[in-house]
């Protein structure tokens, strides 16, 4: 039986699912329970961080928020895989875009992370600038793109600790010599944890606002408007 956390209440065997599905924002996780999941049961409200379980075309299936940046995510990304027996989470998340190419609500499926974060190193020692997604996990959602005929961008992003920065703009410099197609705030902490838990994580991204145009969606929007991006990662766990 798990011990509760702080921060997830859950003292039953079997209430998380297998896998979970991670947008940042809890509001979003309660939408994809309501929508898309068959008899959802919401099994954490801590903090507001609402997580649920139901089926999905009768798969058991969880969601849950993971909160703004890598201290938020690295804390339920751990617990879950370490504490609740989840073995796959794949982040569903907004993106900024970092070049014309990445369109407002386009689709990335994000083959590997590079972020300046101390993260890594301050959880475990670890120098790595660039953290791969699960392989496995994250062939599966690029074959099941190509099954939904969703056309997806697959690449690295920018995991930013910082969301309001100060001085000269670097996404032109990200992407040159980064090849980062856009910045986000979770995926490299996410693969970190997965890496040393032993368990898998991927990350699927929807382009919210860009750093080379002036298009950007509202906050409803990105709250509610991203179904492709939560078909895609739902149509992944059934296969």
């Amino acid at each position: 039986m798990p011990k509760p956390t702080p921060h997830i209440q859950v003292d039953k065997d079997g209430v998380i699912a297998d896998t979970v599905l991670m947008p940042g924002d809890p509001l979003r996780a309660k939408f994809l329970a309501e929508k898309y999941l068959e008899n959802p049961v919401c099994f954490n409200y801590i903090r507001n961080m609402y997580g649920y379980t139901g089926t999905y075309k009768g798969k058991r299936i969880s969601v849950m928020g993971s909160g703004m940046g890598m201290a938020s995510i690295g804390i339920y990304s751990y617990e879950l895989f370490n504490f609740y027996g989840v073995n796959r989470i794949i982040r569903i998340g907004s993106a900024g875009s970092y070049t014309k190419q990445c369109d407002l609500y386009d689709l990335i499926v994000v083959k590997e992370a590079f972020s300046e974060s101390s993260f890594a190193f301050q959880q475990n020692g670890s120098t790595d600038t660039v953290i791969e997604a699960s392989k496995e996990l994250t062939e599966q959602i690029l074959e099941t793109a190509k099954e939904l005929n969703y056309p997806v961008h697959y690449g690295i992003v920018h995991s930013s600790d910082v969301f309001y920065r100060d001085g000269k703009p670097i996404h032109e410099m990200m992407n040159a010599q980064k090849g980062c197609l856009a910045v986000e705030m979770e995926a490299y902490a996410l693969f970190h944890n997965a890496r040393i838990s032993n368990k898998q994580a991927a990350c699927i991204l929807t382009i919210s606002d860009s750093f080379v145009t002036d298009r950007l969606t509202t906050a409803l929007e990105r709250q509610n408007s991203f179904d492709k991006m939560m078909i895609l990662a739902l149509e992944t766990v059934i296969k």
